[in-house]
């Protein structure tokens, strides 16, 4: 490429040393494999390649989906400038050089793409900073980052640049990785075939990270012997599970959880829940998360819902792990199965919104004490009506105030313990009408 003309000639027993991974980096965007959405023949950078128009652009990925790597092969493509900052070791210094010598470029007729990598740790006057540049086309801007976009960028730079997500690479993406990596090497990787399955397994969508793995087993293999899954775990240990406990790998889980919870899918509210415990997280986390779906999504259809998965919780508390995750799966478990309804959960929102509407309205007078002779006066607890004396227990009375006149919030729904609640509201309305409220 353009800017590695001058590059000083490393000898090729040198070469041949280089990470896997490096010697395995795409020349073409057409070789790169896992992103065909945005490099395949249809592929949007395709696209914009073959109009000659390239724009200011996000990457938003998982690490090690080639990020960097296409936005070096997008300035040879088309014939730009390439410049390289990283936001961890970069300073507003640093930007400023940068934007000089693009600056400087323009004046001769040459563009420069400029590739930020974790561009989401630059502060948000560092983000401002790209604005003008971005405006009058000194550069065109590729940022890098793992992280949600919408949430780690300021709005004004998302609004000139355009994101582009790429994917984790997927089985047959790694498996494509693997089989050129057997190419350069001349040699298979000896491994069975549930231990390769295994290995690409551990890589958790990242190229990279396939194919150091498939070097550490070319290291450890002696002459004739092949790895079976459980020796392929000793020789090249386990790789974490790719989760950040306060980003988006957090989020995207316990989403996972709560809407298999909802969905009534036991099955996959378990492989979740087992991820985030697999991962590190905080079980009292998962506990309090649990109690919320009873209360959320559950409610009163199944009252025990909230009883059984505090009792969860409390069983963690007393037992720790491993015993104590039980708990909390068992809990999982019975609110995916039970029935579901987020009655109550939005009867209370409507009742807190009908609260803040109405203001500090009084309410009826028949249903206040009377602890003294000038309330009494003034007719507060007059005619209230005692529902134990009542046939029925019910007096059928207006509890709100009169210049709101009864509202109706919870409408449960014919699932579960909620079908006798609504029995009963049946009932009560029709005593209610027979008998006058007042």
């Amino acid at each position: 490429m353009s800017n590695d003309l001058f590059a000083p000639r490393v000898p090729e027993e040198v070469a041949n040393k280089r990470p896997l991974a490096d010697r395995l980096r795409p020349q073409t965007l057409a070789e790169v494999t896992g992103q065909a959405h945005l490099t395949g023949e249809d592929g949007v950078l395709r696209r914009m390649i073959e109009a000659g128009s390239l724009g200011s652009m996000i990457f938003w990925g998982p690490p090690g989906t080639g990020k960097t790597t296409v936005a070096r092969l997008l300035s040879g493509e088309a014939g730009l400038a390439f410049e390289q900052i990283s936001a961890i070791f970069s300073g507003v210094a640093d930007l400023k050089k940068v934007f000089e010598a693009a600056r400087l470029r323009r004046m001769d007729g040459r563009q420069t793409l400029l590739f930020v990598d974790e561009i989401h740790r630059f502060n948000r006057a560092q983000q401002d900073s790209f604005l003008p540049v971005m405006e009058d086309g000194t550069v065109i801007l590729v940022g890098a980052t793992t992280e949600n976009p919408s949430f780690e960028l300021n709005a004004a730079l998302l609004s000139r640049a355009r994101v582009l997500t790429f994917q984790s690479h997927d089985e047959e993406s790694l498996e494509e990785l693997l089989r050129r990596a057997e190419a350069v090497e001349g040699k298979p990787l000896p491994l069975t075939e549930d231990a390769r399955a295994s290995l690409i397994g551990m890589a958790d969508g990242d190229g990279r990270s396939v194919l150091t793995l498939a070097e550490e087993v070319w290291r450890a293999a002696r002459k004739d012997e092949l790895f079976d899954p459980d020796m392929l775990v000793k020789i090249v240990q386990r790789r974490a599970p790719v989760y950040d406990k306060a980003q988006d790998g957090h989020y995207n889980l316990i989403s996972a959880l709560h809407k298999s919870v909802r969905g009534s899918d036991p099955d996959a509210a378990l492989y979740y829940l087992a991820r985030m415990f697999d991962a590190g997280e905080d079980p009292l986390y998962l506990g309090r998360r649990l109690v919320r779906m009873a209360v959320e999504d559950i409610g009163l259809a199944d009252p025990q819902a909230l009883v059984i998965c505090n009792a969860a919780k409390d069983a963690y508390d007393y037992l720790g792990s491993p015993e104590g995750e039980l708990a909390l799966a068992q809990a999982c478990v019975y609110l995916a199965t039970a029935p579901k309804s987020n009655a109550v959960y939005t009867a209370f929102k409507a009742a807190t919104q009908a609260a803040k509407q109405n203001g500090s309205l009084l309410p009826p007078k028949h249903i206040l004490n009377a602890p003294t002779k000038l309330m009494r006066t003034e007719g507060y607890g007059d005619g209230y009506r005692y529902d134990h004396d009542e046939p029925d227990a019910f007096s059928g009375q207006n509890y709100f105030p009169e210049k709101m006149g009864r509202q109706i919030f919870y409408d449960p729904p014919e699932r579960g313990f909620e079908r006798d609640i609504r029995k009963r509201l049946d009932w009560w309305a029709k005593l209610r009408k027979e008998r006058g409220e007042r």
